[in-house]
């Protein structure tokens, strides 16, 4: 089977790392990748949202299936254009991936097919919005509605934090993804993110992992697209999974096709378990970054058949999944500056270390310069991932690799799975 994978994350090098471990394989192609990828798969300098050169990419690779990793890709319709000439893509429509791309569409969407989740307004003029605070009880919720790369929640102790939020994103902070905003009642719990596959009609639950939005230690700081993962999530139990499946992922899947845009692909939940039982945050419409690494760094199953699977309407003729018993751990080594002005171009020496069996060092934003030197090009930069018998253990392994990596321009959080760690055996 033939290959092609979009993107060049953290999210994509394991997708790329588990797809290249299929016996069904026989070509593997990155665009535009990164430099971890190079002993993977074939690079091709193409830009996620250059939808014409990557149809034609995967038209003249032959491609069986187009592996859609990023979701600047899903909102400008690759998954469509690639349905226009006959390749299999797993991702969502554009249509069907306004799950992710506008938090009005799918609160409104929860509320028609009553899948849990707060109350919320939307709105697109500052003084309607702040008149709307009313309705709402501090702590208040403010997201920007369009994607804005993890960045766009912002969390207001107060009124007049609220109203400097609104004031910023509808000022144009996030460009066309604040043009609205949603304010959403703030929902007290344990957030995790749940994971499904589906291919328009069935759907197989994918596990579920926690992450850490925050910047800083002790979950401080801005939110960020993500400073690391673990799993499995503790929080998430078997009977939390069930109501998930339930009233969240089949609800949405049979409501995205009875209303003409049938979900391919995976479905991220972020659920909140609230005292009232679990809530829908958001979704979206792609694996999680950093929670796809360490879901990929668990599955013993076979990826690819399952990805084909969800692209060509065939998932209810896939066995179970099967899992590794270890716990995952990833951690994210971003550049200093980072969320709002990420320091980019600094060398990074022992990335390409041998750190032992269980360890894996994903790239995010990377770069290879003339000298090869490898050198930081982004805000997230390395994803140090790790594998054993407990989270501490796991947990162990990944902070000693990253401490023999030479980088004073990038860092880190050190608590990483601090939920797990504290939580009462």
């Amino acid at each position: 089977m033939k290959v092609l994978v979009v993107g060049s994350g953290g999210r994509e090098h394991a997708l790329a790392w588990k797809i290249a471990q299929s016996p069904l394989l026989t070509r593997l192609v990155v665009a535009p990748g990164n430099p971890g990828m190079a002993g993977l798969a074939q690079r091709v300098d193409l830009k996620v949202t250059d939808t014409d050169g990557l149809v034609r990419l995967a038209k003249d690779m032959d491609a069986d299936l187009v592996v859609v990793g990023p979701e600047a890709a899903l909102e400008v319709g690759l998954a469509d254009a690639l349905a226009e000439v006959g390749i299999a893509c797993f991702g969502p429509t554009k249509a069907a991936a306004q799950l992710e791309t506008s938090k009005g569409f799918t609160k409104a969407f929860a509320m028609r097919h009553k899948v849990p989740t707060a109350d919320y307004g939307e709105f697109s003029d500052a003084a309607d919005a702040k008149a709307a605070l009313n309705r709402f009880s501090p702590p208040y919720v403010i997201k920007a509605d369009g994607i804005a790369a993890g960045k766009g929640v912002v969390i207001a102790t107060d009124r007049t934090q609220a109203e400097a939020a609104i004031d910023d994103m509808l000022g144009g902070r996030f460009g066309q993804a604040g043009a609205r905003l949603v304010i959403e009642a703030f929902m007290d719990g344990e957030e995790a993110s749940v994971f499904a596959l589906s291919d328009g009609e069935t759907s197989l639950m994918f596990g579920a992992a926690q992450d850490h939005k925050r910047v800083g230690d002790g979950d401080t700081g801005p939110n960020t697209g993500g400073m690391g993962a673990y799993a499995p999530a503790p929080v998430m139990t078997s009977e939390r999974l069930e109501i998930v499946r339930t009233a969240m992922i089949e609800a949405t899947v049979a409501g995205m096709a009875t209303e003409g845009a049938p979900y391919r692909g995976v479905l991220f939940a972020g659920v909140m378990s609230t005292a009232e039982g679990p809530k829908l945050v958001e979704y979206n419409a792609r694996f999680g970054d950093p929670e796809c690494q360490v879901l990929m760094l668990r599955l013993k199953s076979d990826l690819l058949p399952y990805l084909h699977a969800c692209a060509t309407g065939n998932l209810a003729a896939q066995g179970p999944l099967l899992w590794r018993d270890e716990a995952v751990i990833c951690v994210v080594m971003a550049a200093q500056g980072y969320p709002d002005a990420p320091l980019t171009g600094s060398i990074i020496v022992g990335a390409d270390g041998d750190f032992g069996p269980d360890v894996f060092v994903f790239h995010a934003g990377t770069t290879l310069d003339a000298d090869g030197n490898l050198r930081a090009n982004g805000g997230r930069v390395l994803n140090i991932c790790a594998r054993a018998t407990t989270v501490a253990g796991a947990r162990q392994l990944a902070y000693q690799a990253i401490d023999r990596i030479v980088w004073p321009q990038g860092f880190c959080r050190s608590d990483i799975a601090w939920r797990a760690m504290d939580r009462p055996a």
